[in-house]
């Protein structure tokens, strides 16, 4: 598929994540700012957190890790908008992976703000960051992988891949749960939260209509498309769901994108439309291997899959991705009965007979 550039809003902060470097942060416009706040150990190396200011101090969208050199960098971010750590009222998670949710808890122990995060995504914290609960995800994911076709030894190591992810994350239940459509009430804002389930069950983004923007958490991104996966805590055919609220999305009237990660950009119902088509033609790439090699379970069909480098040099922890980013897609087609699978350990996936 030809690939689509959409235009930055700011090249700077595009030469910069072009450039392997921390882009500054940036009164985007007047009483919104963009805090680039540090990721370790990830490729995405940032979160773009956004500040918004209130008469009594500031909103932030999203949070970061909880590392000590994400603390400093918000704290850092804010001081150069004007503002304290304390001076924060609010934080709105987008979902509750570690680089959005992990310094919330923090942030709200430090300044007292609120915690909003969408119910479906507030059931699944007690069993991905409590510890009691973080054994028993762990075997549901391996049971998961087993049914998948990954060998045993294999299926054990990248069950647990993300346990470690837990250090980086404080754990907080939200003060309050943010429902598709509620309108946030935020003096001076025109905020209403769009519930985009995919990415995770409880995806949000916020679209503020009199500025015709749009807080795309890592629904939509500039350049790469986030992981849509089947796995213990997601819904049961996500990419379903995923693709569903793209299109939506993709109809707001808006004029510039505020994504997590990456830069800002313009074009929307352009960029949304590519990744639907990108989707559509990986649905079709699956079909066609399922068809080759009639009786596969999805290890197997993940490994003749196209990534962007060979299986052989994909690490142990994205294989688990790539394999339940694949699982996503067979269910898609299982659904519109484009394949079928006989269950077992493991389901094996087929054409449809005719």
């Amino acid at each position: 598929m030809r690939k689509v550039i959409v235009t930055a809003a700011n090249e700077a902060q595009r030469a910069a994540w072009l450039g392997g470097e921390l882009p500054e942060v940036e009164r985007v416009r007047p009483g919104l700012w963009s805090i680039p706040v540090p990721i370790p150990i990830n490729p995405l190396r940032y979160v773009l957190v956004y500040a918004l200011e209130v008469p009594d101090g500031v909103v932030i969208i999203d949070a970061g890790w909880n590392t000590e050199e994400a603390y400093d960098a918000l704290v850092a971010g804010l001081a150069t908008a004007g503002y304290e750590i304390t001076d924060v009222r609010a934080v709105l998670v987008t979902h509750i992976h570690p680089d959005h949710y992990g310094l919330a808890g923090r942030v709200r122990e430090v300044s007292g703000a609120w915690i909003g995060l969408h119910p479906a995504d507030a059931r699944n914290l007690h069993d991905r960051y409590d510890e009691s609960a973080i054994e028993s995800l762990v075997r549901r994911e391996r049971a998961l992988l087993v049914r998948c076709g990954v060998p045993d030894l294999t299926a054990q190591e990248l069950a647990g891949a993300s346990v470690m992810l837990r250090q980086f994350v404080t754990m907080a239940t939200p003060d309050r749960l943010i429902e598709d459509g509620d309108r946030l009430d935020l003096p001076g804002w025109d905020l209403r939260a769009i519930w985009t389930p995919g990415h995770s069950p409880g995806h949000l983004c916020f679209v503020e209509q009199e500025r015709r923007l749009l807080f795309s958490g890592d629904h939509v991104l500039a350049r790469i498309t986030p992981m849509v996966a089947v796995h213990p805590q997601s819904a049961a055919n996500p990419l379903a769901d995923y693709l569903d609220a793209l299109r939506a999305v993709g109809k707001l009237d808006v004029e510039e994108v505020l994504p997590a990660h990456e830069y800002r950009f313009l074009e929307l119902t352009k960029r949304a439309d590519y990744v639907i088509g990108h989707h559509e033609e990986r649905l079709a790439e699956v079909r066609r291997v399922v068809a080759e090699g009639d009786g596969s379970t999805c290890w197997d069909i993940a490994t003749r899959l196209t990534w962007s480098r060979s299986w052989e040099e994909i690490p142990a922890h994205m294989r688990r991705a790539a394999n339940n980013e694949t699982l996503a897609h067979l269910v898609w087609l299982e659904q519109r009965d484009m394949v079928t699978r006989v269950p077992g350990e493991p389901d094996l996936w087929h054409a449809p007979s005719a």
